[in-house]
């Protein structure tokens, strides 16, 4: 039974217009899928699909999680029972420190695990944990005051989303082009993240438009993502091809078959 499973996934925006048109992806424990496309193909509307956004419509299929349908669950639910989405551009929330968000993340989802009972983590265990992720993530232990994301660099922003990761521990990680705008220091530090994270209890999924961050989180599977579409899938090296060679020749031969 496959981690995650997307079974002919068709997604739309509010006003009907149809953005992802038939997806079948399935994704085990301990592997690294990629999804490649350029702008537009409908990557970063996939990943908000998965997690639930309410300004994204499910229009036909579904969203698997451990076998169980999540199709309709609210985004809060699906987080409870494992899912974890890494944003390309995080929101900042003034008034909320990254310790208050942390904690209040692991109680809610320790609570939903618990039958609704309350089990708040306990503030010294919490407290060990969040500051040996910090030093292993190179998050500055003094972001754990300030409000999330606000003021932060991009490459704060990145880490402190991959440290909301390392603490929430989901059993699937859909990533959505974490690589943008990070350093090389700060990509490696991402990658590493998640190459430790990835495995017997969880899995992942790479939205990328580039191949730099696989250079450090070595995928199992590459797919191709244009048009909405699914339109090849390989191994590493579909990703080094795309990097050589762009997505010409995949865009070209899409543009032939739609209706």
């Amino acid at each position: 039974m496959a981690l995650l499973k997307l079974e002919n996934l068709h997604v739309s925006l509010e006003d009907g217009t149809e953005i992802v048109k038939g997806v079948d992806l399935e994704i085990e424990t301990n592997e690294v899928h990629a999804v490649m496309g350029p702008n537009g193909s409908g990557k970063s509307t996939l990943s908000y699909a998965i997690m639930g956004h309410p300004a994204y419509v499910i229009t036909e299929g579904k969203i698997l999680l451990d076998g169980d349908d999540v199709t309709e669950m609210g985004a809060d639910e699906r987080a409870q029972r494992g899912l974890f989405l890494a944003f390309q551009y995080p929101h900042a929330i003034p008034g909320v420190t990254v310790t208050s968000f942390l904690r209040a993340a692991i109680n809610a989802v320790r609570k939903a695990r618990n039958g609704g009972v309350e089990s708040p983590i306990p503030v010294p265990e919490f407290r060990k944990e969040l500051l040996a992720q910090m030093d292993r993530l190179k998050v500055s232990r003094e972001l754990a005051s300030r409000y999330l994301n606000d003021g932060f660099s991009g490459g704060e922003k990145k880490r402190v989303e991959i440290l909301q990761m390392a603490m929430l521990k989901p059993r699937m990680a859909v990533l959505d082009e974490t690589d943008s705008g990070l350093d090389i220091d700060a990509l490696r530090v991402v990658a590493g993240g998640v190459k430790e994270l990835v495995g017997p209890e969880m899995g992942a999924l790479v939205i990328t438009h580039y191949q730099r961050i696989l250079n450090y989180v070595k995928p199992d599977h590459v797919h191709v993502f244009v048009g909405g579409r699914i339109v090849e899938s390989g191994g590493p090296e579909l990703a080094e091809k795309l990097e050589a060679e762009g997505y010409d020749p995949f865009t070209t031969a899409t543009v032939g078959t739609e209706a």
